[in-house]
């Protein structure tokens, strides 16, 4: 069987944006290049973040659009001007926005770089009538417009800032694309369940907590769960605290001379009864409710 190989490059057109393959017919390009491509929504200027390579074929989400030139000044220029028109048009919708009294927060303007098409991403906290509102904006800057609703999540990416570790906001640095993050993950990690904790500027579950989320679930398979009852170098006792990434659990020994409380590394004990397993909190719960909430 023949496998039918590919050139693609990838492109991004936001910092830390979503990465697109395309065709680049021939050119040779490499990481960093400015590159005018051929979209789905018209002609666009983007960055290439994945020199040519070789995919398999069936890999390769078609049709594949084109590149058409490798960025040259003149599109470079223009490129820069639309970066200017965009901050214009921010401040004329927000002045329609108020005039129409919408209930809804403007979070970035985007033109396309053909200038066909002009994009208000906004937040609001239900479905907004902005039918009126797109008719303002069209007599306004006399081509397409398109109001696109986001969520808390893409609001953060697009505004970007800092974390509660004080370096700049994953998703607007390097996260491509969001991950589902729950509630469990936290559990597991046995982070603090107060939502001021866990939860990132936008207002949802911190995307970190997925990082490591792998290593927790294959440490956890291994080691012995609080009430669990072991096998110790010392003998038989009850598991009353674990330390997962130390591979440590603090046991409470139960024999005829005394209680003594030992810690013992996972690999020198045995599971003799796994603990049972306890009920989840009460979903009435107020704090369970707004920590799920976290999680949309």
């Amino acid at each position: 069987m023949v496998i039918k190989m590919v050139n693609v490059v990838g492109v991004r057109f936001r910092t830390a944006g979503k990465i697109y393959y395309f065709d680049p017919c021939n050119l040779e390009l490499s990481k960093g290049d400015m590159v005018i491509v051929e979209t789905a929504r018209g002609i666009e200027c983007g960055t290439v973040v994945v020199a040519n390579q070789e995919v398999v074929d069936e890999d390769v989400v078609a049709p594949l659009k084109n590149v058409i030139r490798k960025a040259d000044e003149e599109d470079l220029k223009q490129a820069e001007e639309n970066k200017k028109k965009e901050v214009e048009a921010f401040s004329i919708c927000l002045e329609k926005i108020k005039k129409h009294e919408l209930e809804m927060k403007l979070i970035d303007v985007e033109y396309t770089f053909d200038n066909n098409k002009v994009l208000f991403y906004f937040t609001a906290d239900g479905r907004v009538d902005f039918r009126e509102l797109v008719k303002d904006l069209a007599s306004v800057f006399r081509t397409r417009i398109e109001l696109r609703q986001i969520g808390v999540r893409d609001e953060a990416k697009m505004l970007g800032g800092l974390g509660a570790c004080g370096r700049a906001l994953c998703c607007s640095s390097h996260l491509a694309e969001f991950h589902p993050v729950s509630i469990k993950m936290a559990k597991e990690q046995s982070l603090s369940l107060n939502p001021t904790k866990i939860s990132g500027t936008c207002g949802r579950l911190m995307c970190c907590l997925k990082y490591e989320q792998e290593t927790y679930e294959h440490l956890l398979k291994k080691t012995p769960k609080i009430d669990a009852v072991v096998q110790t170098p010392d003998g038989q006792g009850v598991v009353i605290q674990v330390n997962l990434l130390k591979g440590i659990v603090r046991v409470k020994l139960d024999n005829e001379q005394s209680t003594d409380i030992i810690d013992y590394s996972v690999k020198d004990i045995r599971v003799v009864k796994d603990a049972e397993k306890k009920a989840d909190v009460d979903l009435e719960d107020p704090v369970l409710e707004e920590l799920k909430i976290l999680e949309d």
